[in-house]
Parts: C-alpha cells; structure tokens; sequence
C-alpha cells in the first residue's frame, strides 16, 4: 500500500520536490533554483525548458533520497508561481517565448487601453480583480501580438496556454503523448479571464482581451477524485501515478496552514508576501484594495473563496541586496546584518521594483529609498528592508479587517522568511498580534499534497488534516508601541513618494 504523498512546488525562484507521509511531516525534500531574466528594465521571465527540467532533477533526488519507487505514491499534487504565463506548441512541446513572470510589468499599456472610461474596476465584479500587470490575461495578449506566428497557431489550435501547474501537470502527465491541458479553479481565476461565479471561462472577457478560448484549459477542481491524468512509465517517477490535487502557491499555503473556516487567515513570506482570508462559500468583493479569489475547490464540494492581499516584493528584496547589490552573501546573512544596528535609522525603503499590489494597485510606482543621511550602514539597509516586508503586511491586514469587518486575534504565518526570526519579532510588533510558525514551514508543498492525497482518499477529510496542524514557535508583540504607531506612519509617508513615477 502506498505510503507517501508527492508535492512538486513549482515557485518563482526554485523548483521543489517534498514527500510527506499521513502525518503531513517531509520524509524527503529536494530544491532547485533557475534563472531569473531581466531582458529590459520591468521584465521578468523564466525559461520553461529549464524549469521542467529542474523539475525532473528535483523528483529524482527526492524519490533517492527517501528510497522510494512510484508504487510507495499515493498521489502527486502540483502548486506553483501564479500568473507567470507560458504559451506553448501542443505538438512539439515547445515555448513559442519565455514564461512572462507574474512580477513583469510589460503590459501596463495593454492594461491602460482595456480599461477603457470604466477604469481598473472594470472586470472586478465577474473576475475579483483590477486590471492590473499582475495577472496572465494581458500576458496572453502580449504574446499573441508581439512573437511571429503565435497568434496563427493559436487559430489553429496548435499555441496553449498554461499558468506554470499546467505547464508542469501536462509534462508530468504524457506532455505531446497526450498530457492533460489542465488548471483549476485557484490558477484559473489569475487569469482575469474566468467568473468568480461557476469558476468558467468568460467568452466576453475572452474576446475583449483577443485571446482565443481554444487555448485555455479545462478547469477541474483543486483536489480531483476523477484525476487529472497519470504520469509516464518513462517520467521523472518511473511508474503511473495519480496527479489529482493543484493549487496555486497562495491557496495551497492556506490549505497547508488548514484554513478551513471562515476567518482563518495565513501569511506567506516567499519571493512576495501573500494574505489569504477565508471567507467560505460567500463572494466577498473588496472596497480596499484586495483581490476577491478562489481558495479551493475539493471534489463536487461548493468552491470556498478567499479576500487575498497581494505584496510584489518580500524575499525578492533580499536576494536583490544578495545579487544585485552584493551587501549580502547569503538570503539568511541578512538578519545577522540587520541585528548590527537597533532600528532602521530613520530609513524607509519601499521596494515597489514591479509597481505596488495591494491595497494600491499602481503599476505606474517605482521603488524608494528615504530617509538616507551619513549616519546609515549595511546593517540599516538590511533592517529596513526587513522591516518593508512587516509594514507591507501590516497595509494589507488593515484592508483585510476593514473589508471582513473581523479583527484579527492571530496571524499563522509560512514560506521562506519565517526563519528570520528578527522579522517575525517586528511583523508582531508592527501588528499588535502573536504571529504563529508550524511545525512545518512549508505550508505550500504540504496544501498541494493534502489536495491531492484528499482526491484518493489519503487523508479522509479536513479534520484529518487539521489534526497534523501544530505550533513551532510564536512571537507576542512587544508594550512599545513605537513600531505600530509612529514608525508605521513614517513608512506611509514613504510609500506616497514613489507614486506615478512612470509618465
């Protein structure tokens, strides 16, 4: 009898293969990065190629490393890097361009013009979501207008689209040897092209971008009894095995962090930072700011929705101090050099390198650094750019608690930067609430997983999951109140400077 589930987190910096037993605890873990290209100043992409085959190394490693064979698999879900947006050749298996990534904002022009009198609301009551250069709608679009020849084979039927979980799920599952041309729910409505309501493919919205309906694919539901398809004999597993559970990165932290009534709340601190609300089966539509999102879909199970705050910048601002401006060696060298001074020194840096997400939606936005006098270090650098990240989270709970009208008593917390332990001292100072970690960090391999281990019947039902849910450590916010009050007030004043600084 199988004894594992497989997760493969497909993110925005690295590619990650983690199998978990029934009480949801890793028993192997393998991780890769691959590059990130800046092809022009607000472009991002990534190369599918290297992708699926850092994807490969990763399955792998993690199935030698635990001495498993495919028979040990109950099932393998998928969770990835919303938005970022491939169009590929259905019969050759090859990317007609990069993956545009969800942090490029080459196509504010498109979104300007899609606008039209009716402004960035215009698609928010069917979709949940502002036009924004966030979302892979516009991405399609570029594609389709900008590469030679996309737009002709997509007529044809032979260009599809996929957000990354598609891309991945049809490699795994057979890729031009019939690969399912799957997404759901979650991944789907990043698109800006599905409703909210019934989770389908809007044909308006679909011809107002001039994206062709053929190239979609079909949308199932999170975790799938039906399956999407099995992988391949000669695949990465070595053997046929369920792919039955997808979610995109946000929603299968929620799921991780089993969220599953209303109210419950997590935060994950990866590349961006990323609150997810659950707010069940109720379609709440914000009028601050956040994205109205699915959360999950489990089986024939109504879809349970989400408000979700979305930051741009979290851990990218510390592999930027890393790579670009080399003050760091190592993404976990930062907290070291920021504890080398007591507070930021009256610097703000507001990290707005890909526009502000939530609650502002500017695109037109620049990244900032204010404050500066002769007095600043390294160490005030790495502080303040710590510190952008609490105060970031802090704007999005506001608009969280003013949309849900529910005060927040705890925040559950995941992703990469939860080690630094400095920066979860302050998100609780900057909040005024405790800030819990889990045993288990990573929230998002491990939703992805219960998704699919929940389609086969792994894992019974919520309950089972929510039994392997338990406390790492929590931090309590400090009597001071300097950081929620005064500091937070500095840091919205920095945030106003770097408004419409793109004509």
């Amino acid at each position: 009898m199988a004894k594992y589930v497989a997760a493969i987190d497909q993110g925005t910096t690295s590619s990650r293969c983690m199998i978990f037993n029934h009480a949801g605890e890793p028993v192997s873990s393998s991780q890769m990065e691959h590059e990130q290209i800046y092809p022009k100043p607000g472009w991002v992409e990534h190369d599918p190629i290297e992708i699926w085959s850092r994807t490969k190394d990763v399955i792998h490693d993690a199935m030698e490393k635990a001495g498993l064979i495919a028979s040990d698999i109950a099932a393998i879900g998928v969770t990835n890097q919303r938005e970022t947006t491939v169009v590929w050749d259905k019969n050759t298996g090859q990317p007609y361009y990069n993956a545009i990534v969800w942090q490029d904002t080459r196509t504010d022009k498109i979104c300007d013009e899609l606008m039209g009198d009716e402004g960035q609301d215009r698609l928010r009551e069917q979709t949940g979501l502002p036009l924004a250069t966030y979302f892979s709608g516009p991405k399609i679009k570029w594609i389709l207008d900008n590469v030679e020849g996309v737009r002709e084979a997509a007529m044809r039927g032979d260009a599809i689209f996929g957000n990354m979980d598609t891309w991945v799920i049809w490699k795994l599952t057979g890729g031009i040897n019939g690969g399912a041309h799957v997404t759901d729910v979650t991944n789907a409505s990043r698109t800006m092209l599905m409703n909210l309501e019934g989770t389908q493919w809007n044909d308006d919205i679909c011809e107002l971008m001039d994206v062709p309906r053929k190239m979609l694919p079909t949308i199932r539901p999170s975790s799938d009894p039906e399956v999407y398809g099995y992988t391949a004999n000669n695949g990465p597993f070595g053997g046929k095995i369920p792919v039955c559970g997808d979610l995109g990165d946000q929603q299968a932290a929620t799921v991780g962090q089993t969220c599953f009534s209303v109210g419950e709340a997590k935060n994950t601190y990866g590349t961006g930072c990323f609150m997810l609300l659950n707010t069940g089966t109720e379609i709440v539509q914000s009028k601050n700011g956040l994205l109205t999102t699915p959360c999950y879909k489990f089986g024939n199970e109504p879809t349970v929705y989400a408000l979700e705050g979305s930051i741009a910048i979290a851990g990218a601002v510390v592999q930027w101090l890393r790579d670009q401006m080399r003050l760091i060696n190592t993404a976990a060298d930062v907290e070291n050099l920021a504890r080398m001074v007591e507070d930021n020194g009256g610097m703000y840096f507001v990290p707005a390198f890909s526009g502000l997400f939530a609650p502002y939606w500017k695109s037109d936005a620049r990244g900032a650094i204010v404050g500066m006098t002769r007095y600043l270090t390294r160490g005030h650098f790495a502080r303040a750019a710590l510190e952008a990240v609490a105060y970031q989270t802090r704007e999005v709970l506001d608009a969280m608690e003013a949309d849900s009208g529910v005060k927040l008593q705890a925040l559950k917390v995941d992703g990469g930067m939860v080690a630094n332990e400095l920066l979860m001292q302050y998100q609780a100072d900057v909040l005024g609430v405790p800030v819990t970690r889990p045993k288990v960090a990573e929230s998002t391999a491990l939703g992805a997983a219960y998704a699919a281990g929940l389609a086969v019947g792994f894992w019974k039902n919520t309950n089972e999951m929510r039994q392997n849910w338990g406390i790492d450590k929590t931090w309590e916010p400090n009597d001071d109140e300097t950081p929620r009050v005064d500091n937070y007030k500095m840091w919205k004043k920095a945030v106003t400077r770097t408004f419409d600084w793109v004509e």
